[in-house]
């Protein structure tokens, strides 16, 4: 079943509001951070990145009014969703081939889920722009658990997602996201494509986890990451160079550079000396 083609605009309710198209009465919440996709041509045309075929685990996060969820399982017959809105959930929950997550998707387990599917997951979804981030940080334990990730997020942020090194975007979440997963930009989505349109471009982003990661302590990756970005502008001697020599690491990193220069597998190499050092 496809979403339907609104005939024409919904009426407008007292206060400005008004239902969402072709979204039987629902009103988006803005404390949900909700904007629900309509463009058909572009739905097709993420659902043939997806790909989803029978069989396969698939999890949707946020599946709002159905627009991604009816094509995608027309396709896969059986499909999970995680869904916080209560009202959507139980519009949901009257369709035998879903299966229903009412929850705060930061809340979620996906490990177990894939241990009672007895397979990786594919996750995919349109992710709410004001809570992306801790998303996919959220996830990312759980990436030895999924086949791959497909999501719609804020076109600047897979900019930054996918970033090389020496690139104005590359940055911490480059960097924590790369060693962990191949990355690459699928599909370009503009604001008219949504209902209400965001004030925002949007991009889907495709997340393969690497096969066979470097070996690292993501809290020490991360940590040092962090305090590596938090001043940009600085070559690295003023920041991570007290924080090698706290931890005594001999080490040949160059500190002459800036953060947004270094490779992500130098940053993993340095978090792995000090992992090992025990320091």
């Amino acid at each position: 079943m496809r979403p339907d083609r609104p005939s024409s605009k919904p009426a407008h309710r007292p206060g400005g509001k008004r239902p969402v198209q072709g979204g039987g009465g629902h009103i988006a919440r803005k404390r949900f951070g909700q904007n629900f996709l309509v463009d058909l041509g572009v739905i097709d045309e993420i659902v043939r990145a997806i790909s989803p075929k029978p069989g396969q685990a698939l999890i949707e996060i946020g599946p709002g009014l159905g627009a991604l969820t009816n094509p995608v399982v027309e396709r896969c017959e059986q499909l999970t969703v995680i869904e916080l809105d209560r009202d959507l959930a139980a519009r949901l929950r009257k369709r035998p081939e879903l299966t229903v997550i009412e929850s705060d998707v930061l809340k979620v387990d996906f490990g177990q889920i894939a241990q009672e599917r007895g397979q990786k997951l594919r996750v995919i979804g349109n992710l709410p722009y004001n809570i992306s981030s801790p998303i996919l940080f959220h996830l990312l334990p759980w990436a030895s658990h999924v086949e791959d990730q497909h999501f719609m997020l804020q076109k600047e942020v897979v900019d930054r997602m996918v970033a090389s090194p020496g690139s104005k975007d590359f940055g911490r979440l480059s960097v924590m996201l790369q060693w962990r997963y191949d990355m690459e930009c699928v599909v370009d989505v503009p604001p008219e494509s949504f209902d209400p349109p965001p004030k925002v471009d949007s991009a889907v982003v495709r997340m393969v986890p690497l096969a066979d990661p470097p070996k690292v302590d993501p809290d020490v990756l991360e940590s040092m990451v962090a305090l590596a970005f938090s001043q940009r502008r600085k070559i690295l001697r003023n920041t991570l160079g007290a924080w090698i020599d706290e931890h005594g690491l001999q080490t040949d990193f160059d500190l002459q550079r800036r953060a947004e220069e270094v490779p992500v597998s130098e940053f993993v190499a340095l978090a792995a000396l000090k992992s090992a050092s025990g320091n």
